[in-house]
């Protein structure tokens, strides 16, 4: 099956569980990490992924408001981008 990537954004105050909730909620939606990188700076989180949602049962629209919906309740903002779409935005 032919990768369907996109990029999510995980940015707010740090707290216990930001990273093990997000990746549980995406492994439950057959969704695999293929990039990540973290940091924390001065009590603020922030991570961005690459992931492959192929496998992932539910549509792309679902997903990214899944998402969305988890940083609310996480106090976070999660936002979650089609890669092709991404790539378009940031180009130079």
């Amino acid at each position: 099956m032919k990768p369907r990537k996109a990029i999510i954004t995980v940015v707010g105050k740090d707290a216990v569980g930001i990273l093990a909730k997000t990746c549980s909620y995406l492994s439950e939606e057959n969704v695999n990490i293929l990039d990540i990188s973290q940091t924390v700076v001065q009590n603020y989180f922030s991570m961005m992924m690459i992931v492959d949602y192929a496998q992932s049962k539910i549509p792309f629209v679902e997903l990214a408001a899944n998402l969305n919906a988890l940083g609310a309740k996480l106090g976070m903002e999660i936002h979650c981008q089609k890669s092709e779409i991404f790539e378009k935005m940031h180009r130079v």
